[in-house]
């Protein structure tokens, strides 16, 4: 292009990096502040920056981020896209012929990289763009090709894979025992074994301060579960969950005791224990202190007879209050009786009827629920990406289910 393109729109500023081992966002840092760079050098405002961490876009993955800036540009709010390169923003041919049709059928004319500029309707720079994009994805096949083979090459020699984060009871080498967490697994193993439940050995874990591996700051069941399962633990190398040999690195406990301690997994999942009941309210119901969702649960009363119940769990998994404890029947009555109470009107018939499906307030309310839904929907993914804390994500999301709440009313 000859020079700098005035635009009407501000742009969006698009990064993506595959794998990100240090979990750090150095890579997708660097991207940005190149577009930065280039965006304010053109004279651009900046409408939002998009971004998706240690997520591929040769395979078939979601991207919250590229899909986030897919409905900016349908809503009419983006001018032009800078990314740092063209396979930054994908690398399956078919995927940019979408998104190029989707950016002229929006007037977004250009897609902008530190390198080239790409004009949709240019037939030479869409050529050119194509065959980046065939070249972009030919490449992700021949290095997923040479990855699969190394992987197959690590299982044939017993060797761990790669991957930044550390296996619990092991070095970063992977292979190097490291005796402290050892003698942890060796201790809840037993214990396993013995009959406590893995909710009790967590929480006696977090108690005792064993540090995580990963970005979790404190033990879960699921993480706990998954070392004792594993054949790592028994000096043994698995493939696609199967065994397909001796690891390359020592045992910490005996293959005897990892299988005593598949069995009573086992037997565990056979009998139930503590398998989670589905119940009419459940995962409806929030606690009205710390707003966590209330789990259903039995207990035996003095007679004998068993009592249904909601309660916020302060266990090592739910992270609740444990302060409130609700009635099932009662409740659940209660919350019947009012749909029932509420569809008895002439307004819900006549909503179930599709009568007033033309009036212009029943659009208002479905166009304003649509908008409260999308607030709910943006504020967990700001949660799951690590954009807000979980403390701010509480606050936020009560206030955003009172205006879907009222907006479903009409009153908002």
């Amino acid at each position: 292009m000859n020079g700098p393109v005035s635009l009407s729109r501000p742009v969006a500023l698009y990064a993506r990096i595959s794998s990100d081992q240090s979990g750090e966002g150095l890579g997708v840092a660097r991207q940005l502040e190149d577009c930065r760079r280039l965006a304010a050098e053109r004279g651009w405002e900046v409408f939002e920056e998009y971004v998706d961490n240690d997520i591929s876009a040769f395979k078939d993955k979601p991207r919250p981020g590229f899909e986030r800036m897919l409905r900016d540009i349908q809503a009419g709010s983006i001018g032009a896209v800078v990314a740092y390169h063209q396979d930054r923003l994908t690398r399956r041919p078919i995927e940019f012929e979408q998104f190029a049709e989707v950016c002229q059928a929006h007037g977004v004319d250009q897609l902008v990289t530190v390198t080239s500029d790409i004009g949709f309707g240019n037939d030479n720079g869409m050529l050119i763009a194509r065959l980046t994009a065939a070249v972009a994805a030919n490449e992700s096949a021949r290095k997923s090709a040479r990855i699969r083979r190394k992987v197959q090459q690590n299982v044939e020699l017993g060797l761990p894979n790669g991957g930044a984060q550390r296996p619990f009871g092991f070095e970063a080498d992977k292979v190097t025992v490291r005796e402290s967490e050892a003698e942890v697994i060796r201790t809840v193993a037993a214990r396993f074994v013995q009959g406590e439940s893995l909710r009790a050995l967590v929480s006696w874990m977090n108690e005792q301060d064993v540090p995580t591996t990963g970005r979790a700051t404190a033990w879960r069941t699921g993480a706990l579960r998954q070392v004792l399962l594993s054949g790592r633990i028994a000096g043994l190398r698995e493939h696609h969950g199967e065994v397909a040999g001796k690891a390359a690195r020592p045992a910490i406990i005996t293959p005897e005791q990892r299988n005593q301690v598949l069995q009573v997994a086992a037997s565990r999942k056979r009998t139930g224990r503590r398998a989670p009941r589905r119940y009419l309210l459940s995962g409806l119901l929030r606690c009205g202190k710390c707003h966590s969702t209330l789990f259903s649960a039995t207990r035996k009363t003095r007679n004998g007879s068993v009592e249904r119940r909601y309660v916020c769990t302060s266990g090592p998994d739910h992270r609740g209050c444990g302060s409130i404890t609700v009635a099932a029947v009662p409740v659940e009555a209660w919350l019947a009786e009012a749909c029932l109470y509420r569809l008895d009107t002439q307004e819900a018939a006549a909503f179930l009827s599709g009568s007033d499906r033309a009036t212009s307030q029943r659009t208002e309310w479905v166009e304003g629920l649509k908008r409260a839904e999308a607030r709910l929907a943006e504020l967990a993914e700001m949660f799951a990406n690590e954009e807000i804390t979980r403390a701010e994500y509480l606050a936020a999301r009560p206030v955003a289910e009172k205006r879907a709440q009222l907006q479903l009313r009409g009153r908002d």
